[in-house]
C-alpha cells in the first residue's frame, strides 16, 4: 500500500504514479450514499445532456480564400464560419 501523501507541506499536489492509480477505488465505495444518489448515472465515457443544441457534422467545400481567411484567425475558426453563416441567414430570411 502506498503511503506517500498526495500533497506536500505547502499543499502542492504531486504527480500521480501508477501505484497511486492502482489504489483508487470506485466512487461508490468512498462517497456517501446521499451524494451518490444525486450524481448523474452514466456509463464511463458516456456524455451528459447537451447544454446547447447539437451541431450536425457535414462535409462542405469552401473556396481556398474563405478557408485561408478563417484559418488565419486562429483556433475557433470553424465556429466563426458558423457564426458568419448564422448572421447572414438572420439578415436574409424572408
Amino acid at each position: 500500500m502506498n503511503k506517500k501523501p498526495l500533497t506536500n507541506e505547502s499543499g502542492e499536489v504531486r504527480s500521480l504514479t501508477r501505484a497511486d492509480i492502482k489504489e483508487f477505488r470506485p466512487a461508490s465505495e468512498v462517497l456517501p450514499a446521499e451524494l451518490m444518489a444525486v450524481l448523474p448515472k452514466r456509463k464511463p465515457g458516456q456524455r451528459g445532456k447537451q447544454k446547447s443544441p447539437k451541431k450536425e457534422s457535414v462535409t462542405i467545400r469552401y473556396s481556398s480564400d474563405v478557408l485561408s481567411y478563417f484559418r488565419s484567425t486562429g483556433p475557433g475558426w470553424q465556429t466563426r464560419i458558423n457564426k458568419a453563416l448564422e448572421e447572414w441567414l438572420a439578415e436574409h430570411r424572408d
